[in-house]
């Protein structure tokens, strides 16, 4: 299982890469992807919205199940990936790749409380047994 060292990630199973300008992308992991199965269906929340930390705000469905997506941190969405939307198949080839979408955070410094990769590898470990 892929758990790349450089992102953050959340103990409902996003991930989120803090990009130069300071927004942060937001995606599922590929152990959710993997859980969930070949994904049918992804609405990310609009450009716009006022997201609070741990917020349902987007939605992903596979064949298996439906599951929503939550706000890792408090911020405000400034862009969504519509690719994702028109072609849900990306999460399960690349989830790292298949970004859903870039928040701007209301307190950059809140980034620090979510889980490094070897913080998110327990975690997942954990679920297993």
């Amino acid at each position: 299982m892929s758990i790349p060292a450089d992102l953050k990630y959340t103990p409902s199973h996003e991930w989120v890469r803090v990009e130069a300008d300071g927004t942060l992308t937001v995606g599922i992991t590929h152990h959710a992807q993997d859980l969930l199965g070949d994904m049918v269906f992804i609405e990310n929340p609009a450009v716009g919205r006022v997201l609070n930390k741990g917020e349902e705000c987007a939605v992903v469905e596979s064949v298996k199940a439906a599951s929503d997506v939550y706000a890792p941190v408090a911020g405000e969405v400034v862009a969504t990936n519509g690719d994702t939307e028109s072609r849900p198949e990306t999460v399960n080839t690349d989830a790292y790749a298949a970004w859903m979408f870039k928040l701007k955070p209301a307190d950059p410094a809140s980034v620090g409380e979510l889980l490094d990769a070897a913080a998110y590898q327990k975690l997942v470990e954990s679920e297993a047994h």
